[in-house]
């Protein structure tokens, strides 16, 4: 079915095309509760626009590198519904903590090997210098 050019549901070998995920990672992530789609008559797999949003969602929150642990409860609760809103927040804005820590120590290392290069910089300035 569409509206106005939009796809709104696909079986699992169009989604994984639109989604960029093998069907193996859809199954896999079905398996583990990250993703429940509709089913047809006959049983297929039907993904919606929404699972496409979804999708990509838990696909930013793996390159967060949250837990899997956690992105399955977060996921547990999406489906719960809003009453689950709260106890979702606090699973982002840790995540958000954790980042931030990791982005604090990257600087750190950031700034440690640019002092190292200007170093060996100075350092290979004078030698040739002396030659």
């Amino acid at each position: 079915m569409s509206i106005g050019g939009i796809k709104l549901n696909y079986y699992i070998g169009e989604f994984s095309k639109k989604i960029g995920l093998s069907i193996d990672t859809l199954r896999y992530y079905e398996k583990l509760g990250l993703i429940y789609p509709e089913r047809n008559k006959i049983n297929r797999r039907i993904y919606s626009e929404k699972d496409v949003e979804w999708l990509k969602f838990i696909i930013r929150l793996k390159e967060t590198n949250m837990p899997i642990k956690d992105i399955q409860y977060y996921s547990k609760l999406r489906y719960e519904g809003d009453k689950t809103l709260e106890e979702r927040l606090k699973l982002l804005e840790e995540q958000m903590d954790r980042l931030t820590f990791e982005k604090s120590k990257i600087e750190e290392n950031i700034l440690h090997l640019e002092k190292k290069i200007n170093t060996y910089k100075k350092m290979i300035a004078k030698t040739k210098v002396l030659k």
